[in-house]
């Protein structure tokens, strides 16, 4: 099959570089808008079955307020504010522009309510409230618009006066996120150029992977512009579509060319060496594009459509990168032949011919062979150690105090956290089905909610139409572990008829919930694709299950390093994040699976040349130490190029977004260096050959479908390329990477 596909695309090179073209040409016609069509808001986060998002819908449709939309005005006065006071000029100019907003239904403010819980401690400041009705996201971005240019247009508001709340804060998200997205990648794409060229050892072959981002960034983007037909798709796809799709376009065009540039430094024709790459280096770039796709493919498992969003956003990522791979690349590969190492200095054009015996990487690997008991063991402890932290992780939601302080939802979200005693950003809302003559039950119910620890008040049930009553009950700290006790509580409480819960601290207990619930199927579906793709690629149930073994403390390695970098808040001024006190509770998910694809992606590279290797006579160990010398700088080259291009994720304003970079560049890292220099091949010295083991019936089954070897060829005769110059002749020497 692959040597079929070989010999297609060298004929229609031409075509398929066209086709190519004119895929980048569609796609950029169709995505211009998709940012528009982007979700960001909290309801991403929800499982749209879930008890909390039935009661906001009960409240939505009767009273015309949504829940999760809102504004909050922060007003700083000159003086001191109290609930029997007049209020001040800026007080009701904040007033009055909230009320003749016509998506306003409600304004809440201390003047008319005497509550002095939306007063500062400190009297200087209060924070008024505009419930809003259903709103689109351009809506949305329109109302933020005009809303701060009424706020710097009133000369009684201009220079004291901050919008926040939920709608603001969604538009900001926005705009923060493709900003630091173009400045990530305005610092990342000079840093590649330069160290592609030093990787690849050529500015021509160092182009190719750069081409291959973009090719895989715009075709992910064609296919999130379709998916939003179908589905709302959370803003979050773009970050890792943009660092995923370069990121792997360099792995994947990585092992290609250096593989390509090997055959041709044997002296092999452009065809004969492109066939023979195909076969070798494609086949891993496919099953490795299998593995990733695969684990991220588990997070469309998850109801919340941030994951499913992210999930699939990636599959499309990995898709394309491997289409380019597999098809752009190698027509590329056979247009340009030899040329492929021009514009490389001639110093850097001879390390493929040293023999193998005398590589760096083949010294380490017997080395660590030589100690395999002593390099597992210290391995292990290692990444137990960095894993450590994760003892004391804790979790929790999104809400617009991720906001950075640059941004005016930002310094709302901040200063309510800071300087309220009582945080006004919204009360355990109660949902009740009962009839219109359940209010004795309810009234009981209510003084039994407010005994519960931690309730600051209850107030009196009152109708939702015909059939449902809300109840509101304000809660200490809603933001921390005692609020999270004290919804629970209330939720265990006995109830005289169906009830729902909604409220920030409702919504992230809901969250948590659906993601328990759908965690193990997830695990299980994971685990099991993993273990079927690589008993495919190997022919041995003991390689995958090793494989599993490592992908999981390297990722536990990481996760420990996060928790204390971010949670810990040790790297806070590096990074430049405030305290957060715990990981938001999705990015675990999705880490863990983008990391665990991505390891067990690194580990095929591998695992392709130490089988060519044993299907070629070499012995158990020497199979490993060809293997790591031949992929062991490409591995490493390959971790480091990912990194920079995941890596400046880490310096995005939005937490969520940081997590997420550093979470997956230290995963790559020590992937590339602990557990692939040090823990494979220790443990692969171990077992030995019983490392290729697997049952009889499955081996015979894998023998049968053909998935035992390597396509076979006949060692061609070394002759001339016909697109090579007489005076090229001697590039056929060229080292490669």
């Amino acid at each position: 099959m692959l040597t079929a596909l070989t010999a297609l695309l060298q004929r229609h090179k031409r075509l398929v570089l066209l086709a190519a073209t004119a895929v980048l040409v569609v796609a950029g016609l169709l995505t211009a808008d998709l940012s528009s069509r982007l979700t960001n808001g909290l309801e991403d986060y929800d499982d749209p079955s879930g008890g909390n998002v039935a009661a906001r819908e009960v409240i939505r449709d009767v009273t015309g307020i949504d829940p999760q939309q809102g504004y909050m005005l922060l007003v700083h006065a000159d003086t001191a504010l109290a609930p029997d006071a007049a209020p001040p000029a800026a007080v009701t100019e904040a007033i009055a522009l909230l009320r003749g907003r016509g998506e306003v239904r409600n304004v809440i403010d201390y003047a008319s309510t005497g509550n002095a819980g939306l007063i500062a401690e400190d009297g200087t400041s209060t924070v008024i409230v505009g419930e809003v009705g259903p709103m689109s996201d351009q809506a949305a971005i329109d109302a933020e618009k005009q809303m701060q240019e009424a706020i710097e247009a009133n000369p009684a508001l201009k220079g004291r006066t901050e919008l926040g709340g939920a709608t603001p804060a969604h538009t900001q998200l926005a705009n923060v996120t493709n900003e630091d997205l173009g400045i990530s990648e305005t610092i990342a794409t000079p840093i590649l150029l330069i160290l592609l060229f030093l990787v690849f050892r050529g500015l021509t072959a160092a182009l190719l992977p750069m081409l291959g981002g973009a090719f895989a960034i715009m075709l992910t983007l064609l296919g999130m512009r379709g998916l939003t037909e179908l589905m709302n798709v959370s803003s979050g796809g773009l970050n890792l579509a943009f660092a995923l799709g370069l990121g792997l376009s360099i792995d994947f065009s990585l092992l290609i060319v250096s593989r390509f540039r090997e055959e041709l430094a044997q002296g092999r024709s452009t065809t004969d060496a492109l066939r023979r790459t195909v076969n070798t280096a494609g086949r891993t770039v496919a099953f490795s594009s299998l593995t990733v796709a695969a684990a991220l493919a588990t997070l469309a498992i998850f109801p919340q459509s941030y994951l499913r969003s992210m999930g699939l956003a990636g599959v499309m990522t990995v898709v394309s990168a491997a289409v380019f791979a597999l098809l752009v690349l190698p027509a590329l590969l056979a247009a340009l032949g030899h040329r492929v190492n021009s514009l490389a200095p001639k110093s850097w054009q001879r390390r493929a011919e040293r023999p193998a015996e005398q590589g760096r990487w083949y010294r380490v690997a017997t080395t660590v062979m030589r100690r395999g008991g002593l390099f597992t063991a210290l391995s292990v402890l290692i990444l137990l150690v960095l894993a450590s932290p994760l003892l004391g992780v804790k979790f929790a939601g999104v809400d617009p105090s991720d906001m950075p302080g640059d941004v005016s939802s930002g310094k709302v979200a901040h200063a309510l956290e800071a300087d309220f005693a009582n945080s006004p950003t919204g009360p355990l809302q109660i949902v009740v089905e009962a009839p219109a003559d359940a209010a004795p039950s309810l009234a009981a119910y209510s003084a039994e909610v407010a005994k519960v620890p931690g309730i600051q008040g209850v107030s009196t049930p009152r109708p939702l139409g015909p059939d449902h009553w809300q109840i509101d009950a304000a809660v200490n700290n809603p933001e921390g572990d005692a609020g999270e006790t004290t919804v629970r509580a209330v939720q265990a409480l006995p109830t005289p008829h169906p009830t729902q819960y909604t409220g920030q601290t409702a919504d992230l207990l809901a969250q948590r919930d659906a993601i328990s619930d759908t965690l193990p199927t997830a695990a299980i579906t994971l685990v099991a694709l993993t273990l079927l793709l690589l008993f495919v690629f190997t022919g041995s149930v003991i390689v995958p299950l090793m494989a599993l073994l490592l992908n999981a403390l390297s990722v536990g390695a990481a996760f420990g390093i996060l928790v204390w970098a971010f949670q810990d808040g040790n790297l806070a001024g590096f990074l430049h994040f405030t305290d957060v006190r715990a990981l938001e509770q999705t990015s675990p998910i999705l880490l863990f699976a983008l990391a665990f694809g991505l390891s067990t992606d690194y580990n095929l590279f591998l695992l392709g040349r130490v089988k060519e290797a044993r299907d070629n006579g070499v012995g158990d160990r020497e199979a490993v130490a060809l293997g790591i010398e031949r992929t062991g700088r490409m591995v490493t080259s390959a971790a480091v190029l990912f990194c920079i291009a995941v890596g400046a994720l880490m310096f995005s304003r939005i937490t969520l977004i940081a997590e997420l970079g550093f979470g997956t560049t230290l995963a790559v890292l020590i992937d590339a260096t602990i557990v692939r220099a040090m823990l494979v091949p220790s443990l692969m010295g171990l077992l030995g050959k019983f490392a290729w083991w697997s049952p009889k019936p499955l081996r015979a089954l894998h023998s049968k479908l053909g998935f035992d070897k390597l396509e076979k060829h006949d060692e061609p005769a070394v002759v001339p390329d016909s697109d090579v110059k007489p005076e090229a002749e001697a590039d056929k020497k060229l080292a490669g990477v």
